[in-house]
């Protein structure tokens, strides 16, 4: 089986990598980032899976600066929305299916009653990073959906019996930390030494809540969804699927555990979403439903935390 992943050198995409080149039903696994990806071309997607049309292509590429997207709606539009529907046109035309990586902020985050959110809740990005994100999902359905219902027998309706035809998967996530790249425990620890330095006391936002999620989890978790595909007699990969570690936080509860495991005594104060005005507003209330999963529920976002804060703290023993 052959399985392209897009955004190879990012964060999720150099997880799944890994993921799949240990993966016994994978044969090839084929890298895409750029420049030979690139999400302002409008005919990259077409290039790449026409040259190499994998079995499965893994969408991860996105341009994920959420105040960014904020500034330049446009391009935000372009990158995350517009050249998803390319990606997807590329696979329905030489029959690959198709993996998108979405967000949680395809929600409003305005949910008060404590519940996450399904898959069959009502969308309504609060930001234009989660505007094109949408976007990027209607693209994509609406490609497989003109393929024909037989080519997406299931893909629109999670949990019926699948095949290779079921070809279209909408992954969405949350918070998303680990390697490479600086993500939000290194960013709580590095303040939290400028704080102590200087004396202060370290802000802490406890009104934004959501579902750390770590990306070596997500991968696997993406990984045994493909494995399922191609299972003779397995479930179909279709359908809209939230993928989560277990449990949720506030920003604040989760940079809490990470002083804590980082051995890092500073003193903190709760203090609300709009302390710091930015040009994009990310959902208050950004919790997940996670959806089954062949291989069970991820582990707890504090146990992925943990081991992830391990290794950073082994990294920068070694470093000194």
């Amino acid at each position: 089986m052959r399985v392209a992943v897009t955004g190879a050198g990012g964060r999720l995409g150099t997880a799944l990598t890994k993921a799949l080149n240990a993966a016994p039903f994978v044969g090839d696994v084929v890298a895409w980032d750029l420049p030979e990806h690139d999400l302002d071309d409008p005919v990259s997607a077409e290039r790449l899976v026409s040259l190499h049309r994998p079995d499965v292509v893994v969408h991860t590429a996105a341009w994920t600066d959420v105040d960014g997207c904020a500034r330049e709606p446009a391009v935000a539009m372009r990158r995350n929305g517009t050249a998803v529907g390319e990606m997807a046109t590329a696979c329905v035309n030489v029959g690959s299916a198709l993996v998108m990586v979405s967000t949680n902020e395809v929600f409003d985050g305005r949910r008060t009653d404590g519940r996450p959110y399904q898959p069959t809740d009502q969308t309504n990005p609060p930001n234009p990073y989660g505007i094109a994100k949408l976007a990027g999902e209607h693209a994509a359905r609406a490609a497989y959906l003109a393929a024909g219902d037989e080519f997406v027998s299931a893909a629109l309706r999670p949990g019926l019996p699948g095949s290779a035809a079921t070809a279209l998967a909408i992954v969405r996530t949350a918070w998303l930390f680990g390697p490479p790249g600086i993500d939000f425990p290194q960013k709580i620890v590095a303040a939290a030494e400028k704080a102590l330095a200087a004396g202060q006391t370290l802000n802490l936002v406890s009104d934004e809540v959501g579902c750390p999620t770590y990306a070596p989890d997500l991968a696997e978790a993406i990984v045994s969804l493909i494995a399922e595909w191609h299972r003779p007699g397995g479930r179909g990969l279709g359908g809209i699927h939230h993928i989560v570690n277990t449990g949720h936080a506030s920003r604040a509860e989760w940079a809490r555990q990470v002083l804590a495991l980082a051995g890092i005594e500073v003193d903190t104060n709760d203090v609300p979403l709009g302390t710091w005005p930015r040009p994009s507003t990310p959902p208050a209330w950004g919790v997940l439903e996670p959806t089954p999963l062949p291989g069970g529920p991820l582990r707890s976002w504090q146990d992925a935390v943990a081991e992830h804060m391990t290794v950073l703290n082994r990294s920068q023993e070694i470093g000194r």
